[in-house]
C-alpha cells in the first residue's frame, strides 16, 4: 500500500500526505525505497486489532525538517517542522475523527485531545489541521463567516459542528469551503447506498 501511496504522491509532486485508516499498530517511522518517510501512529497496545490508524508522509527534503513529531493516539499524530523564519514553526496534525454516529464520550476523547494538541502551539506559528472528520458543513455559514465559506457539501451534521467550534476556538479556516471546486474535486468517496455525494475529508 505505501509503495502505492509514494508513487501518487510524486505524480501529484506532493511534499506533505496525510494518511488515514492505514490499520498499522504501535508508533514508528518506516523509509521508503521510494525515499519518502512514513511516521505513524496506531493502537499501541499489543495484539491490537488492526483498525484506524494516522500516519503522514513526506518527502526525504521535508523530513530533513522535521523538529519532532508526536504519536497522540490512533486518531491523531503531529508534526512540527521548521520554515524560513528562524521565528515560526510549522505544525501539522493529521486526524481521523470518529464517525458521526460514535457515541459521544468516544467523540469527546477525541476532540479533547486535538483541542490540547493545538493549545500548545506558539501564536507565531504556522497549523495545518487535516484528515477525515467524518463531518458536513454545508454552505450556510452564517455566523461563521470567520472560519468557513459557503462551498461546503451537503447538510451540516453533528461532527461538523464539532469542527466548526474547533475553528472557531482555534482562529482555524476550513479552506476547502473559502472557493467554488468542481465536484469530482468537492466529494470524497460516496457509498453505493447513498445517492448524494459526501465529502468528510477537511484541510484547516
Amino acid at each position: 500500500m505505501a509503495a502505492t501511496v509514494a508513487k501518487e504522491m510524486v505524480r501529484y509532486n506532493l511534499s506533505v500526505l496525510g494518511l488515514g485508516e492505514t490499520r498499522w499498530t504501535h508508533s514508528g517511522e518506516v523509509k521508503l525505497p521510494s525515499g519518502q518517510s512514513v511516521i505513524y501512529s496506531g493502537h499501541e497496545e499489543d495484539g491490537a486489532n488492526h483498525t484506524e490508524g494516522v500516519a503522514i508522509m513526506m518527502t526525504k527534503e521535508t523530513r530533513k525538517a522535521l523538529i519532532a513529531w508526536e504519536p497522540v493516539s490512533s486518531r491523531l499524530i503531529t508534526e512540527s517542522f521548521r520554515t524560513n523564519s528562524r521565528r515560526v514553526k510549522a505544525h501539522i496534525i493529521q486526524c481521523h475523527a470518529p464517525a458521526n454516529d460514535a457515541v459521544d464520550d468516544v467523540k469527546a476523547m477525541f476532540y479533547d485531545s486535538l483541542n490540547h494538541l493545538l493549545g500548545r502551539v506558539g501564536a507565531r506559528d504556522l497549523i495545518i489541521l487535516m484528515g477525515d472528520f467524518n463531518a458536513k458543513i454545508g454552505g450556510w455559514n452564517e455566523g461563521y463567516k470567520e472560519v468557513m465559506g459557503k462551498h461546503g457539501v451537503g447538510k451540516m451534521n453533528e461532527n461538523g459542528e464539532m469542527v466548526v467550534e474547533t475553528c472557531v476556538n482555534n482562529n482555524l479556516v476550513i479552506g476547502g469551503s473559502v472557493f467554488p471546486h468542481k465536484t469530482i474535486h468537492n466529494v470524497g468517496v460516496t457509498r453505493p447506498c447513498y445517492r448524494k455525494p459526501n465529502r468528510s475529508h477537511l484541510y484547516l
